[in-house]
Formats: C-alpha cells, sequence, structure tokens
C-alpha cells in the first residue's frame, strides 16, 4: 500500500516502513501514516500468494481496515473463504453463493454458453434466460469449474529432482511436462488420492526459483441459471470496454452438480446440486469512498519483472499486431452481424473475444506511451543493477546484458509470428481445418480397416469444424482481408511459402486464391466435404488448396518458433537470474514478495477510491441507474435499455437494494491489482462478505500488467446489489434469492 503520489522507488520504500512499523508496534508512525492515507485512496501493488498472506500481508490489511482473522480468508487446515472462490471454465474467476452450489460470474465469462443455448427464437443473449425451477436449468457441455483443494510450496522436491537432471543445461525447470511427471511423483510418494476428477498442477514461480503444487478438484456437470439480456449484462459493450464510469450488469448465474454422493461426475439428469462445504454471505451494506476491499481470484498474465527492451518488444510485436490485423476482422465481423441476425447470433462470442484483447492492446501502447513506463522500467533495472555492483554480484547485470541481446536478436522473427498468429491462424478461420494425414496414411496403405477408422475419425473431426457457430461465406470475406494485411506486414522474401502459389498462380491476388480455395477444396462446405467422403481419393487430397494453406501457415508458425528457439532458452535461464535478483533486493530492502500472474489463485487489497484521469477531471468510485438512462441510446445497440428496466427505474422500484438516498447503485471501482483472469472474482469487504463481482479494469490501468499504478489502476465491479435486484425485480427469479445467505 502506498500514497498516491509518491513515485515507485518511494512506494516500496514506504511499503517497507509501514511494515516495520507495524511489527515493531511503533503506533505513533503507523496512525500518523494513517491519518495522511485517509485523505487519499489506498492501494497496494501484489498478486499475493495465500500461502505468504498470513506472514506478509496480515499486519497491513487489518490496519487498513480488514476486521476479520486472516485465517478466516485462507487456513490450509480449515475452512475459509478460499473454499468458496472457483476457477470458472479455465479462463474465469467464480464464486460460491448459495450452499447448493449456486455460482456467480460474469456475462461475459458465461457468454460463450449462453450463446450455446440461444437459438432465433430462444435469444437468451437477447432476452436474457432464468431459470425458474431446477428442472429448467440447462446443461453447459464442455463447462469445467475447479475448486484448489490445496497448495503445497515443494520448491525444495523440485530442486532435488532437477539436481539428479541428466541435462542440467536444459529447461526442464520452468517445462509443464517436466514439471507435470514431478507432481505425480510428489503425489504418489505423499498418499494424494488421485481420481479422474483430481488435477495436479505445478507451476514454476518468480521464473522458475520457487514451485508450488496445486491439487484440485474439477467438476464437470455445471448448468446455467440465470443471465440478463446483453443490454443489461453488456451494456456500452466495445465503446464502454476498459473505460470508467462503467454500467454494466455483467454477471450471470450457473450451478455445480455432483452425484449423489456428492462426488464430480459427467452430466446426467440423475446429478443433484451439490452441497457445498463453503458459500459466501452477501452484504447489502454496500460501499463507500475509502471502504476496505480485498479480491481473490485468478489473474491470468502480468509481467512485472520485464527489462525496458521488453517492454518496447511487447508494444512493437503483439500490441500492433492485435492493434492492426484484429481492428481490421472487427470491422468485416460487425458489417455482417449488422446485416443478418443469424450471423450476429453465430459470431457474437468470437467478436466480444477479439474485441477484448484488441482494445486492451490499443489501451496498453497508449498507456505506456502517456504513464512514460519505460522510465519506471529503467529507474527499476538500475535499481537492481547498482545493488549487484555494489555486492559485487555480476550474475544480474550479465543476465541483463543477455536479455537485452536476445530481444534484439529475436524481435523480426517474433514480428512474423505474431503477424501469422493474428492474420492466419486467428484470422483466417480454415486455417484450423481437420488434419487429413491420418486418412492419407491410410489411403497410401490401401489398407481397408486402417481408411475406415481414418474416415470415421476425419467425420468427427469434421463435425466440430462445420460447427453452427461457423459460417463460410464470412470466413471467405474476412480471409481475403488477413491475407492482405499480412503480405502488407511482411517483406516478400520472408512470407510463408503458400505465397509462392498466390504469386506463380494467381497474380499475387490474395483474393483470387481465397475464392480458389472456398470454391475447390473439399473444406469449403459441408456439402463438398460430404461429397469427397462419399468417394475420398488421395489425389483430391493432394491438390486440396486448403489442406496445402492449413500445412503452409502450420510450418510458418513452426519455422518462426525455431528461430528463437535457442534465444528463448538463453532468455529463460537469464529471466530466471534477473528474477532472483530482484527477489533479493526486495528482501534487502524488507519488501514483500509475489510472484507474477500464472493463473493460479491469488489475493489482492485495497480501497474503494475515486481518481484524477487527467487534469480538471474526476472520477467517482460508483455509478448508478441514473447513468444507464443517461447513456441510452434506441439507435445503438450497445446502449439499448430494457423497457422494464426503465419501468422500475420510473417507478424507484428498487427494493432493499437502494443506496441509503434512494439511488440504484450499479457499478463501483477499487484500488486492487488485477488482471484477465480475475473476471468473475469475488469482492470483500472489511468483513469477508460479498459486496461485488470484479469484470474488468479501467482503460489507466491497462498497463497494470507491466507496472502497476496506484494513483490511476482500477478494477471495474458490478455492485452485488445491481445483481440482486436485477435477479429478483427484474427477472422476478426470487426463489434464487431465496437460497442465498444475505446479510442487512
Amino acid at each position: 500500500a502506498m500514497l498516491l503520489h509518491l513515485p515507485c522507488h518511494a512506494q516500496t520504500a514506504r511499503h517497507s516502513q509501514i511494515i516495520k512499523s507495524i511489527m515493531t508496534k511503533t503506533r505513533i508512525i503507523l496512525a500518523s501514516l494513517l491519518t495522511c492515507l485517509t485523505h487519499g485512496a489506498m492501494a497496494d501493488e501484489g498478486m499475493w500468494m495465500l500461502t505468504d498472506i498470513k506472514e506478509q500481508n496480515a499486519a497491513f490489511m487489518q490496519a487498513l481496515g480488514l476486521e476479520i482473522d486472516i485465517n478466516d480468508i485462507y487456513n490450509p487446515d480449515s475452512i475459509c473463504l478460499k473454499d468458496a472462490v472457483v476457477h470458472f471454465d479455465g479462463g474465469c474467476t467464480a464464486e460460491v453463493i448459495s450452499p447448493d452450489g449456486l455460482l456467480l460470474t460474469n456475462h461475459h465469462c458465461g457468454y460463450d454458453y449462453i450463446q450455446r443455448h440461444s437459438t432465433i427464437d430462444d435469444d437468451y443473449l437477447t432476452d436474457g434466460f432464468w431459470a425458474m425451477s431446477r428442472d429448467e436449468e440447462l446443461p453447459c457441455e464442455g463447462l469445467t469449474v475447479t475448486y484448489i483443494d490445496e497448495i503445497m510450496d515443494v520448491t525444495g522436491y523440485v530442486n532435488e529432482c532437477l539436481a539428479t537432471d541428466p541435462d542440467p543445461d536444459g529447461t526442464n525447470y520452468i517445462s509443464a511436462s517436466y514439471l507435470d511427471s514431478v507432481a505425480a511423483q510428489f503425489a504418489a510418494g505423499q498418499g494424494i488420492e488421485v481420481t479422474p476428477f483430481t488435477r495436479l498442477e505445478l507451476k514454476p514461480f518468480y521464473g522458475g526459483n520457487k514451485y508450488y503444487l496445486f491439487v484440485k478438484t474439477e467438476y464437470h456437470d455445471v448448468r446455467m441459471v440465470g443471465a440478463p439480456p446483453s443490454s443489461i449484462g453488456k451494456f456500452g459493450a466495445d465503446t464502454d470496454n476498459y473505460e470508467w464510469p462503467r454500467h454494466s450488469g455483467d454477471f450471470s448465474l450457473f450451478r455445480i452438480y455432483a452425484d449423489s454422493t456428492g462426488q464430480p461426475a459427467e452430466y446426467s439428469a440423475s446429478n443433484v446440486p451439490l452441497k457445498v462445504k463453503k458459500h459466501l454471505t452477501i452484504s447489502l451494506a454496500g460501499i463507500g469512498e475509502g471502504d476496505f476491499t480485498f479480491v481473490m481470484g485468478l489473474p491470468g498474465r502480468n509481467w512485472r519483472y520485464m527489462i525496458s527492451d521488453e517492454v518496447e518488444e511487447r508494444m512493437q510485436t503483439t500490441n500492433f499486431m492485435r492493434d492492426t490485423i484484429r481492428g481490421i476482422r472487427l470491422k468485416a465481423w460487425a458489417e455482417e452481424m449488422a446485416r443478418d441476425p443469424m450471423v450476429k447470433l453465430q459470431y457474437a462470442g468470437k467478436y466480444a473475444s477479439i474485441a477484448n484483447y484488441w482494445k486492451n492492446a490499443v489501451g496498453m501502447n497508449r498507456g505506456l506511451i502517456r504513464l512514460k513506463v519505460l522510465d519506471t522500467k529503467r529507474a527499476q533495472q538500475q535499481r537492481l543493477l547498482a545493488y549487484g555492483d555494489a555486492t559485487g554480484e555480476t550474475a544480474y547485470r550479465e543476465a541483463y546484458e543477455t536479455i537485452k541481446g536476445i530481444v534484439a536478436t529475436r524481435h523480426d522473427a517474433m514480428f512474423h509470428r505474431e503477424a501469422i498468429t493474428e492474420a492466419l491462424m486467428l484470422g483466417t478461420e480454415f486455417s484450423a481445418i481437420p488434419s487429413v494425414d491420418l486418412l492419407i496414411s491410410a489411403l497410401e496403405s490401401k489398407d481397408r480397416t486402417s481408411i475406415d477408422f481414418a474416415i470415421g475419425k476425419l467425420r468427427a473431426q469434421a463435425d466440430k469444424y462445420f460447427n453452427r457457430d461457423y459460417a463460410p461465406d464470412i470466413d471467405r470475406k474476412v480471409s481475403k482481408l488477413m491475407l492482405q494485411a499480412y503480405a502488407s506486414l511482411i517483406p516478400a522474401g520472408q512470407r510463408i511459402s503458400i505465397f509462392e502459389t498466390i504469386d506463380r498462380d494467381f497474380g499475387g491476388d490474395a483474393g483470387a486464391f481465397v475464392d480458389h480455395c472456398f470454391d475447390t477444396s473439399i473444406f469449403g462446405s459441408r456439402a463438398s466435404f460430404d461429397r469427397f467422403m462419399a468417394r475420398p481419393r488421395l489425389s483430391v487430397l493432394a491438390d486440396d488448396p486448403m489442406v496445402k494453406y492449413a500445412r503452409s501457415v502450420r510450418d510458418g508458425y513452426r519455422r518462426t518458433g525455431e528461430e528463437m528457439s535457442e534465444a528463448n532458452k538463453a532468455y529463460a535461464k537469464a529471466h530466471r537470474t534477473w528474477v532472483a535478483g530482484m527477489m533479493e533486493l526486495k528482501r534487502h530492502e524488507d519488501t514483500p514478495l509475489y510472484p507474477d500472474a500464472n493463473l493460479t489463485l491469488r489475493l489482492t487489497y485495497g480501497t474503494v477510491a475515486s481518481y484524477k484521469p487527467a487534469d480538471g477531471v474526476t472520477n467517482l468510485c460508483y455509478t448508478t441507474l441514473d447513468g444507464v438512462m443517461q447513456k441510452e441510446d434506441a439507435d445503438n445497440p450497445e446502449f439499448i435499455v430494457p423497457e422494464r428496466l426503465k419501468e422500475l427505474y420510473r417507478m424507484k422500484d428498487y427494493g432493499h437494494y437502494a443506496m441509503p438516498d434512494g439511488r440504484m447503485p450499479v457499478c463501483f471501482a477499487t484500488g486492487v491489482d488485477t488482471t484477465g483472469g480475475n473476471s468473475g472474482s469475488p469482492v470483500f469487504n472489511s468483513k469477508g462478505q460479498l459486496i461485488g463481482c470484479g469484470f474488468d479494469r479501467n482503460v489507466e490501468g491497462l498497463t497494470g500488467d507491466i507496472a502497476y499504478n496506484p494513483a490511476l489502476q482500477r478494477a471495474v465491479c458490478v455492485d452485488i446489489r445491481y445483481v440482486l435486484f436485477i435477479i429478483d425485480k427484474f427477472a422476478g427469479a426470487h426463489h434464487l434469492i431465496d437460497e442465498m445467505s444475505i446479510a442487512e
């Protein structure tokens, strides 16, 4: 936690001073500091490991306002708040809000499943969905919810295994496959029971300087319970994405089911709602400026230990390519979605996913420049270099110089690989056609059994490829734009091999080549595929243009990866040393440590806070339903307001969910350290009660993936009172309210 106006080097020192003052009980210093802090927001940089918070963070959290014991948040030996936080669908967080396994997460986290259950006649994206009984709750094929049962520091065990590694110069210390084998070995030695629904996840932290094992239980029968219409759940859509103030009711409800004994099971009509060991209590007390909050969730990735050269690399490759290529694709999709309701339904999920990281890349690059983050990173790295020089430790400077050299060496290959990824792999959907290699081998062998097996396998893969969310005509149009964009970015002599065909046979006209693909390939349409499968021939596969294209894309991706492989191997070792140096520097300065985010369970804390994004501008820490009505635009699909919501607003029929002044709260912003993966995370008050659900960050905070800025970075959360108001008053699903534990 730090004063908003302090620069980064002063933040670290002040945080250390605070911790020391608490631990030594010098109450005068602490009281003086807290008096100063009450006049501004208090935000704490850090995505903290739950295993460390008792030692590193408890005292300061309590000084900021935490009222419950730290063991109530995380205790490896008893039930705690951690046991009500789950990993949702592999990329989001959710929280358990009833004894019967009812889950709260974001609307955008459940979006794919809302879409899959939608049809033209029953369009749940547009109209919303509410199960008025358990029998109406909809199964979601492929959706998983994962509990984190145990978190163990196994650094010593992993290092013992690495000491016997036959390739000491290799990268097994960060190899997922190697660590998986170590995890299985450790679990067997410790007698950890492993079932078909147990997941062992052993991950490196701090660049491979520490290791934690997560023992998890995965539930496969998860059903959709409720979702507001997109005009509430996605209000503001792309325009408001990563913005504040925000007025989106970004939430949805699901339920975990288990077998009759309460154990995980595949979907069955006989399964029953899971009787959970912990669910959250919901508070209607609301929020206020300066209130203490904390968040638990699974942040995806950040890169706080990058040097400045790496930040520039990120700006010039990944972010540049996402901005450039995705912008073209989104524009084309938007045009087609506006013309055809079926296409809108088909591509809604894809569009939302692509648009999110497009705007993230745009906002991050702008923020990195405006906030002079490169200068911040240079100052940070100079502190470590100076520390190394002062202590006679040369390894840190050697690691720094190695990383700088690697970044310069791999730039062109990384730029090219990002172009292939964005334009050709993601941008052209037909690059993902099923592999025909097995069928080719079978046809060459002329073995009837092998041929029949290969045909059956290819048919199954084709069923997934030609799914209801794929429109060949849209792919044809967008793919032309994608190949043209790729060609404009990559010089002729460096492009993937298929461009030799485009240049030779189509006069360099990528659009003509794409038309040829869709007109002649067996994957050009479902009908073309079915005709081929009725009489599969080697000669047809040998000349198929989509097959050739997909192979060329995969080969180009592999080739650019190989160009960087040695550099990346050297980078991993140098980065490990560099992060070890940063850890040592922090210990020297008596500063708490936290690792980069890697989709593992973390805690972050701070206070509800307004902020000033620009001179003369103050963004308040909350929004109300008044703002929804002010933003309404009947001619803009992103800002449509449902008639039922307008009726409730006119009548001021908010029940006991309103603020003390009678207004209806919608969202709030709090100064905690979050990133992608935190979507759906529970936001707690000082009593450990649920007050909101995190769903976004503000655009000024997007640079937080690289460098945290306490003055500007905010987590954007939907107020739990708005969630309950929509469920109860808007949807009339009071039976769901009845199963929750609510503190007035």
